[in-house]
């Protein structure tokens, strides 16, 4: 059966849901798995996308949920592009793919992003059913020992490593195992990984080609309204509006 027609729901369930969120947990009698995609994606790239697409068949995912920072906690320290930007540039990416959705679900809640909150409010909006599966790159998975309440995040999701070919996962292993918390990870190795959004904001700024890199909507929607040093259309900008 072609996964891309088949419906996994089984039905709505509107107490499960917030916003943009997709509804899962209606039958009692099965486990939904739903992958979360977390990240900046300032900008979202095919390495981003590759990496869920392979999440969604090898983890057997219902639906994979792109949720753009609102504030990240780890880059309160450097420029972040609008929240709406990545948001947009996210949406564009992954529309014309029936298994992602891109929410609004961190980039419209106040102060900083936290990984831990975003699990907890999902757990209470999610029935017991719907296992939850962050997904995120390995070196991230390195560091999550010392995020906030990182005992939460390993009590309510699995974490999915996404590597790229040749990388060294010793580290990511040490802390791992080195943990008080016992966090389950499940490692992914992704060719598209050597793809980086620093390394596209890089190009742009060189004024280089970012075909390939993200789809071509991305790309243009970059141009449209001048991000990251690329020339301003005759449309401007968010910054203008």
């Amino acid at each position: 059966m072609n996964r891309d027609t088949c419906d996994k729901d089984g039905g709505a369930r509107a107490d499960a849901v917030r916003g943009d969120l997709p509804p899962l947990g209606a039958d009692p009698g099965r486990t939904y798995r739903l992958g979360i995609m977390g990240g900046t994606f300032d900008p979202i790239h095919n390495g981003h996308l590759v990496a869920a697409e392979q999440a969604f068949d090898d983890l057997g995912l219902d639906v994979v949920v792109f949720m753009p920072a609102g504030r990240p906690a780890f880059k309160q320290d450097r420029h972040v592009s609008l929240g709406e930007h990545r948001y947009a540039m996210t949406l564009l990416a992954t529309s014309d793919n029936p298994h992602f959705v891109a929410s609004r679900f961190e980039v419209d809640r106040a102060g900083v992003t936290y990984t831990a909150d975003t699990l907890r409010l999902l757990r209470d909006l999610y029935p017991d059913n719907v296992e939850l599966y962050f997904i995120t790159g390995a070196d991230a998975v390195a560091d999550i020992v010392s995020w906030r309440d990182a005992g939460t995040i390993a009590r309510l999701a699995t974490l999915v490593a996404a590597t790229r070919p040749g990388y060294d996962l010793g580290r990511a292993e040490r802390a791992i195992d080195r943990s008080p918390f016992g966090f389950d990870v499940i490692y992914l190795e992704v060719p598209a990984l050597a793809i980086s959004s620093s390394y596209l904001r890089a190009r742009v700024a060189a004024c280089q080609s970012l075909r390939y890199l993200t789809p071509d909507v991305v790309t243009g929607y970059i141009h449209k309204h001048a991000l990251y040093g690329a020339r301003p259309t005759r449309y401007g900008s968010l910054e203008d509006a």
